[in-house]
């Protein structure tokens, strides 16, 4: 039933008549926020009262016929709920209501009890900018919209601060009261399911007569203006930006918001709309493409997807320039909207941008650590590595470095020794002194249970930890690092190296618990019982594989996998004579190496492949030579050859072709071309699988054909909600880079879904990345420098040793290295859509972007406002009708 004293307060403080044609209607915003609770009693008191005009219960009693004790009550209840604001001045409690928004709406929302309680609140405040946001495009010229953008503060010092309503510290020292309240946006999203990740509580700030609202009616608590100052320091390092209410006249507000775009519904005019006018600040943001090396912290950060990466050398045949249309001189329809603006956001121009960005699967700030490491500031490097990777030590040492192989200078002589930069960086973090440990963002005072301490699991341990949650991570080994430590040879990544980076996590509070196996031990409804929340499964690819040979379970023939983790578990094991490794992979590579050094008398390592074709990495196989191991190319096991049970030698056929014509693997042998190889082990290292053991028993998480589990190739969310994957797990056996990735990505899930009513998809960072194409680029003014050489023990002294005798890049070479990069990439600034905040100026670490005042917009009182949109609107009708001109005139 429709309530029609509130249906005719909806309507007055909309400013409308019952019966016009704008009326407000029951099915509208304004109508279906007051509903669930105002009361028409309560309406009959509001109905009586003057957008912005203070006045007491004594005095509205005699307008609306009620007693003074009765209206009192009544305006208390309109107050608590949200409809109008309350303040005690001279003695006396006086009540007035304001605009729609900012005001009654996001104070509706802000009585945490009632939009739980009635959802329609929450929905009513999001759907009213949506309703009414399109007939405002054009109408607010910069700097007067209901919202405006309050750049970060120490963005714009220096020559271009003018104004100081441009300075959140202004309105700071000019109140004495505060508080601290939740975002009501985020917190309409919220209870609409839609949250963005970035949560509501404790964000937004009221002063003067708002804080005292806030205080009396319970939606704030009171801080004090040190308090406030600190809100808006961790406002800012946590990547948000600063709004006010616009309509108390220039220099004057009573609240300071801290913002994401993907959340805000007032930057929802800029994102979704594209009427960016309306919400501005006076600022846009400036790249100096010299200075800037594509990091993309300034991309992640922007809240309306401005900046993008893009190319920063020239291009033989440039793109055209498409021609940006806007609001100010053109008509405004849906087919000029972005409406998927919270999940389409996009990292990357149309032209591309740096290739060894886009080819890590990390997609780590490769051009910004070897910018930083070419200024000697080596901690902010490896910080900026760590944004994306938490061990850069193990990666510099054991990367398959897709970045080089896709590196522009290996266009002109050889790639940038990316992955040796990286190495002397992260070794800075082996010394306890120069370690970096980021600082921990909140205290969610949430239990996650991470099973397995490899990579994948490690990396999701590490960013929740920094997120603020309390982690414990179960491994079944009574060792950390997963495949790291016990599948990788110590010649390769000594222990030592994995363990510092480990140390770490335990210094940011990770628990670890080693000798347990979920599934056997304890399993998952247990870990739900003791108030873990929420599961990463990074059990890895362990186990080896076998080739399916007669004689393959024979004495003496073994899985690399296994071989590999018994002498990384300092076991017993020796071999003698001649030893025969089947595999062309890495593991075959770190198979064949680990077997001389442990009394093989012959090694000898057989692949299917041709040498052009091996997986293994280049870098690998020639030191696998250098050490008199032989390696034999297009041989295929057709037998395993035992005597009495015991392995005696392998019979191999030659293979002809590897893929087919559409680069699967389908091999072909002529069975007519055979070798016989005496052997007295063999070791099969043809790949890994995955033992899940009881792990996934009684769930409803499905695996794969090949034993990897099922779930969301975006998300990684399993069958079960609260469980999630990644790694070898999800993706079958890859590199240790990948596996770091997909921990990142499994802790933001899983950060969102602890916390209630977030989406695990919107405004979230898809990563999509592609690169510049080299084709169409111009080398010139590049350097002659030749690549570095780390220093190297030769392979006899290799082969005698478990040490890792690869060196480290001396601080000349890292001059050197770094300045034969040529900086392929850079940001990419649509102005426009700029909406001045600076955020990506105190992310930026090379002094690359700053805030260039562009407008000198001022905030008008609500009591002056009409006059100003008026000639807004006129001033725009012309600018469109002299396009539609001269648009005419051009056609003919």
């Amino acid at each position: 039933m429709i309530k029609e004293k509130v249906l005719d307060l909806a309507n007055h403080i909309s400013g409308k008549k019952r019966g016009s044609k704008n009326e407000i209607r029951p099915e509208d915003p304004e109508y279906l926020i007051l509903e669930p609770v105002v009361t028409e009693e309560m309406a009959e008191v509001a109905l009586c009262m003057k957008i912005r005009k203070k006045a007491t219960a004594e005095e509205l009693a005699s307008l609306c016929g009620k007693s003074v004790d009765e209206t009192s009550r009544l305006l208390w209840d309109l107050a608590v709920a949200g409809v109008c604001f309350v303040n005690t001045i001279n003695g006396v409690d006086t009540y007035w209501y304001d605009t729609w928004v900012p005001g009654i709406m996001e104070m509706m929302v802000n009585n945490k009890e009632n939009v739980n309680k009635y959802p329609q609140i929450a929905e009513a405040f999001e759907a009213y900018g949506r309703v009414r946001g399109p007939k405002t495009t054009g109408a607010f010229p910069v700097g007067v919209g209901l919202m405006r953008v309050i750049p970060i503060e120490q963005a714009i010092d220096g020559e271009t601060r003018k104004a100081s309503y441009e300075e959140v510290s202004k309105y700071l020292n000019e109140n004495d009261i505060f508080t601290v309240s939740d975002c009501s946006c985020r917190t309409a999203r919220k209870v609409m399911g839609e949250g963005c990740g970035h949560l509501a509580e404790d964000m937004c700030i009221q002063m003067g007569h708002a804080a005292e609202y806030y205080i009396r009616t319970g939606r704030g608590k009171q801080i004090t203006r040190e308090e406030a100052f600190e809100i808006i320091k961790r406002a800012e390092e946590n990547g948000l930006m600063h709004q006010i209410p616009n309509l108390d006249g220039s220099g004057k507000t009573h609240a300071i918001c801290n913002c994401c775009g993907c959340s805000c519904l007032s930057l929802r005019t800029a994102g979704m709309f594209k009427n960016v006018d309306m919400v501005r600040s006076n600022y846009v943001s400036s790249v100096n493409k010299e200075k800037c090396v594509a990091c993309g912290e300034c991309v992640v950060n922007c809240p309306v997807n401005a900046l993008q990466l893009g190319p920063k050398l020239c291009s033989t045949k440039p793109l055209p320039v498409k021609k940006i249309e806007t609001p100010r001189d053109t008509e405004w329809g849906e087919d000029k909207w972005n409406p998927d603006y919270r999940i389409n956001r996009k990292n990357v121009v149309e032209s591309g941008t740096s290739p060894c960005k886009t080819e890590c699967p990390a997609h780590i700030a490769i051009q910004g650590y070897i910018k930083l490491a070419s200024q000697g500031r080596y901690k902010e490097a490896l910080e900026l590595i760590k944004h994306e990777n938490p061990f850069p030590a193990v990666c510099g040492r054991i990367c398959p470095r897709k970045c080089e192989s896709v590196c522009t200078r290996g266009d002109i002589d050889d790639p940038i020794a990316i992955d040796e930069i990286k190495k002397f960086i992260a070794d800075q973090d082996l010394n306890k002194e120069n370690r970096y440990v980021p600082k921990i963002k909140h205290d969610y005072n949430k239990k996650i249970a991470v099973v397995g301490a490899g990579p994948a699991g490690l990396s999701c341990a590490f960013f929740l930890a920094v997120e603020g949650y309390k982690v414990t991570v179960f491994e079944k080994q009574k060792v950390l690092g997963g495949m790291l430590t016990l599948g990788i040879p110590s010649f390769r990544l000594e222990k030592d190296v994995v363990n510092a980076e480990i140390d770490i996590l335990k210094e940011l509070g990770v628990e670890f618990k080693n000798g347990i196996e979920v599934g056997k031990d304890i399993n998952l409804k247990e870990l739900r019982n003791q108030g873990y929340e929420a599961f990463y499964i990074a059990v890895g690819a362990q186990s080896g594989r076998k080739i399916g040979v007669e004689g393959e379970n024979a004495k003496g023939v073994m899985t690399g996998v296994d071989f590999l983790r018994s002498v990384n578990l300092g076991e017993d094991l020796k071999l003698n004579g001649n030893v025969v490794v089947i595999g062309g992979g890495n593991v075959a590579i770190d198979v064949a190496r680990t077997a001389e050094r442990i009394g093989s008398e012959k090694v000898d390592i057989f692949c299917l492949e041709t040498r052009d074709e091996m997986p293994a990495l280049n870098e690998e196989i020639e030191e696998t030579l250098s050490e008199g191991i032989n390696i034999n190319n297009s041989w295929g096991p057709k037998a395993i050859v035992t005597e009495n049970g015991k392995v005696t030698g392998v019979e191999f056929k030659k293979c002809i072709s590897v893929f087919d014509e559409n680069k699967r693997f389908n091999p072909i042998y002529d069975e007519n071309d055979i070798l016989f190889v005496k052997a007295d082990t063999v070791l099969l290292s043809v790949g890994q699988s995955i033992d899940l053991g009881n792990l996934i028993s009684d769930s409803n998480i499905e695996i794969n054909s090949n034993n990897t589990i099922k779930a969301d190739p975006f998300t990684y969310q399993t069958g079960e909600s609260d469980v999630f994957v990644g790694g070898d797990a999800f993706t079958g056996p890859r590199f240790a880079i990948d596996a770091i990735a997909a921990g990142k990505e499994g802790a933001i899930s899983i950060h969102r879904y602890v916390n209630q009513g977030q989406s695990l998809i919107i405004g979230r960072d898809r990563k999509e990345y592609h690169s510049l194409d080299k084709q169409n680029i111009e080398l010139k003014g590049y350097n002659n420098f030749p690549r570095q050489k780390a220093s190297h023990g030769d392979g006899k002294e290799s082969k005698e040793t478990f040490k890792d005798l690869r060196g480290t890049f001396t601080e000349d070479q890292i001059k050197k290295e770094t300045e034969r990069c040529l900086s392929c990439g850079a940001t990419v600034v649509d102005e426009f859509l700029c909406v001045g905040c600076g955020a990506c100026v105190t992310k930026c670490k090379f002094d690359a972007i700053s805030l260039v005042r562009k407008y000198d917009g001022e905030g008008v009182a609500y009591e002056n406002l009409k006059p100003v949109i008026i000639k807004q609107v006129l001033k725009r009708k012309g600018k469109i009708a002299i396009k539609k001109a001269i648009n005419i005139f051009k056609t003919n």
